[in-house]
């Protein structure tokens, strides 16, 4: 396939915002695809050249690449900017450029697939002295080979901003339908996914073994199990009415970790797949020390603690061990310890299909002693007053709150269910729940407001039926004016003219954002909303949150797909009814 016909497809699906259409489209695109190439047309569809899981970078910002655009047509990165900054974007911006200098090239004239990717992928592989120069040079010479959309598509890959508008699920759908003509594929490839975090992997399995061999794919050292998720119960009563007997865990919070060790290599995975091994030295050494295996895969939430005191600090100040400079430095000011509460591999021996309390078992035998790891503490409870023993432990230590777990329940990687249930802090009386949203957009205000770029925040909560992300709330108050200034700043890059195509949204905000900013919100009701779409259905009217407050800005450790559901807005509003009505 001639990288001009992607860029085709491309563009079709920047120019469509029905999902069935995308689904449709894409599809089309993987029937046009053969074994060689659909693996890396899948990354190249996330905006990547691998697994998210794989720190493989091109490493070029906007400026490097409006070098390179530059350079390939003849004018100086003053000029690209010039253009760049009236239009926008830097795809359009490299496509009017190239018209301007009269070098466009016809479709038919441009490269294939597979040889623009593995020129991305050797300009990724570039470092040392003189790396950036040779980045530019080689960004250049690919640009100088595309016709005018193609241009405009790539030059969007290395900053970021591809923007689709499809995400995972939405490409499940699609091979699905490439394959099979519907979507009854799609749950052994989502399952496949959840236990290999590779998209391009599970795509390239499917046309080479058939979905026999997607559902031979399973959990391997290396890659990272997309995490298991807790529901909501709103109190100590509906979590013993639902499950009974139950483990009952303290819930800390912190970074959520996933370790894998590899014979002498660890690796640690954040919640969103991210590759933060360099990040947490102490427990990397911790593993090698104390984990009696030669291979395992283990789960637990990092906390920084009070080296003197030994007291563990809120997550807005370990947040701050996420660097990538004087990470030594960091380690020895803001160290870190690791609860460990589930394994899920062990010398190769997949674990996650046996009983809760068995992997806790092997947990506890896995890790040997106590000091950058600990095996969490867990308690059987078959009653409220054991379980609130545990949740009022929990809060006086600082900590968030409890999770539930069912003593027979399976690791299920990347679902959302009733086997694990959460249950934190009390606020204004009640136990009470944040909501994780992501940024769709801002609203300036007036006045001083105006000054400081954003008045009013319009934030959405995630539909995985629909891959869209529907408006729940604007925040307009509990931000200090350092916070909105940060707020704009953490929204530029993704700042789009027009509605995002993931988006669901009735109300029309002064700028759009492409949904990657998460932030957690707290809210002291959930109401019905006719203005915002989170649930809306038809003549059903939607959700919203009732005088929400930004309590933290989350995207460093959840992905936007990671966000609070529609449907758990829905439990939470029926959940809520239910406490009043029995209040």
């Amino acid at each position: 396939m001639l990288f001009s016909k992607l860029a085709e497809y491309f563009e079709q699906l920047d120019h469509t915002t029905s999902r069935n259409t995308l689904v449709a489209i894409l599809a089309d695109l993987y029937s046009q695809c053969d074994q060689s190439e659909v693996r890396p047309i899948t990354y190249l569809l996330q905006g990547r050249l691998a697994p998210f899981f794989k720190p493989i970078e091109i490493g070029m910002g906007i400026n490097y690449v409006a070098d390179a655009i530059g350079k390939a047509f003849g004018v100086d990165r003053k000029h690209v900017m010039q253009v760049f900054d009236r239009v926008g974007d830097i795809g359009t911006a490299a496509r009017q450029v190239q018209q301007e200098a009269g070098k466009e090239l016809s479709m038919e004239e441009t490269p294939t697939v597979l040889e623009i990717f593995n020129q991305l992928m050797a300009i990724s592989q570039v470092s040392g002295q003189g790396s950036i120069e040779k980045k530019i040079g080689m960004f250049a010479d690919i640009l100088q080979k595309l016709d005018p959309r193609s241009v405009t598509y790539i030059c969007r890959i290395p900053v970021g901003t591809l923007r689709l508008g499809v995400g995972d699920p939405t490409i499940l759908d699609a091979l699905s339908f490439a394959k099979s003509g519907d979507k009854s594929l799609r749950k052994p490839l989502e399952r496949a996914y959840n236990e290999t975090s590779d998209l391009g992997l599970i795509a390239e399995t499917l046309w080479k073994d058939g979905i026999e061999g997607v559902e031979k794919l399973s959990i391997m050292p290396g890659n990272p199990v997309r995490p298991a998720l807790a529901e909501r119960l709103p109190t100590p009563e509906a979590i013993i009415n639902r499950m009974g007997q139950c483990a009952v865990e303290k819930k800390y919070d912190g970074f959520r970790c996933q370790v894998h060790k590899i014979g002498n290599e660890v690796k640690i995975f954040s919640r969103n797949l991210e590759d933060m091994t360099g990040m947490f030295p102490e427990i990397t050494s911790g593993t090698l020390a104390m984990v009696d295996a030669e291979t395992a895969i283990f789960e637990g939430e990092a906390l920084a603690y009070h080296p003197l005191s030994g007291e563990f600090l809120p997550f807005q100040v370990t947040t701050k061990r996420r660097r990538k400079h004087k990470i030594e430095e960091a380690a020895q000011e803001l160290p870190l310890k690791l609860f460990a509460f589930d394994i899920l591999y062990k010398n190769g021996e997949n674990l996650m299909g046996m009983k809760y309390v068995d992997r806790r078992e092997i947990l506890a035998n896995t890790i040997k002693g106590e000091d950058s790891l600990i095996v969490s503490d867990w308690v059987i409870a078959d009653n409220v007053e054991k379980l609130m023993e545990v949740f009022n432990e929990a809060i006086e230590s600082g900590l968030e709150g409890i999770v539930a777990k069912r003593l027979d329940s399976p690791y299920q990687a990347g679902a959302r269910n009733f086997n694990w249930v959460k249950l934190k802090r009390t606020h204004a009386g009640q136990l009470q729940d944040t909501v994780d949203c992501v940024i769709v957009g801002y609203i300036y205000g007036r006045g001083k407001r105006a000054q400081l770029g954003a008045g009013a925040l319009l934030v959405a909560v995630y539909n995985p039926d629909k891959d869209t992300f529907q408006t729940i709330t604007k925040i307009g108050t509990g931000l200090t004016d350092e916070e909105w200034k940060e707020v704009v700043e953490r929204c530029k890059p993704y700042v789009t003219e027009e509605k995002p195509a993931r988006v669901e949204s009735i109300i029309q905000p002064s700028v759009w954002v492409e949904p990657a900013v998460v932030i957690e919100v707290l809210a002291d009701e959930i109401t019905r909303s006719p203005v915002h779409t989170a649930g809306m259905n038809g003549e059903k009217q939607g959700y919203a949150l009732r005088f929400p407050r930004l309590v933290s800005f989350r995207e460093s450790d959840k992905r936007p797909e990671d966000a609070t559901t529609v449907q758990e807005i829905i439990e939470m509003y029926q959940q809520q009814a239910i406490k009043q009505v029995a209040s």
